[in-house]
């Protein structure tokens, strides 16, 4: 089943001399249950991609669609909802609240909305990330792996429709980013949770099941390996 649909997007930056162009003419579709990433040098537009399939920015030309939904229809606020719901976002440096205690972290996105928390599901994540005799401690009191793996328990609280994660292990050390994509492999294949991997690494990416290479703007290459 079709979780996104890119359709033709274009990001440009400025304007006359100053004009950049970010992307040119995406045309990308992703199965729910994919672990999907996405490698290209600094500048790709890799990023820029991310951004836009999170809702965080609109393409100039062309149309998104995440779990039915159309990006483009969205004005700022119901985009901040859709992404609080329907998106997990995981970035290298992982915007924890450091007054907050481990589990509140965690539970962020469902005390925005007043939301409580499905207490088995909850315990299924933790457990899986291996955080679970962690949740009465504070941000500062983990390692950055450790912060990282609350991110993505953050992440996935809402049961995402696709979770984007740029670069979660670039502030890592080897030992910590290993575990990281094992923890989101786990995730992809426990929670059935689609995944979008934004990434430099060629190690990292071969991890995925598909690999989709952007250079100048434009997918490269698409390639399935599973």
């Amino acid at each position: 089943m079709e979780i996104l649909k890119c359709e033709g997007v274009k990001k440009v930056y400025g304007e006359g001399a100053n004009q950049v162009t970010a992307l040119n003419g995406i045309d990308l579709s992703v199965d729910k249950g994919e672990f999907v990433a996405v490698i290209g040098s600094s500048g790709s537009g890799k990023s820029t991609l991310l951004h836009i399939l999170g809702s965080v920015d609109k393409p100039t030309e062309g149309k998104v669609v995440v779990g039915g939904t159309d990006l483009s229809r969205l004005n700022r606020t119901q985009a901040a909802i859709f992404r609080r719901r329907k998106v997990g976002l995981v970035y290298q440096f992982y915007n924890l609240i450091p007054t907050l205690t481990v589990q509140k972290n965690i539970l962020m996105p469902l005390t925005l909305d007043k939301k409580k928390p499905n207490e088995e599901f909850f315990e299924r994540i933790v457990g899986s990330l291996g955080i679970a005799d962690r949740l009465e401690a504070l941000p500062n009191q983990l390692s950055g792996g450790g912060q990282q793996r609350v991110a993505i328990a953050r992440s996935l609280i809402y049961r995402p429709a696709l979770l984007l994660a740029d670069e979660p292990t670039g502030s890592l050390d080897q030992k910590n980013s290993g575990e990281i994509i094992d923890l989101l492999k786990i995730s992809n294949r426990n929670l059935d949770q689609t995944i979008i991997l934004i990434t430099h690494d060629e190690k990292i990416a071969l991890e995925a099941d598909r690999i989709i290479t952007i250079e100048d703007g434009r997918i490269k290459s698409d390639e399935r390996r599973r």
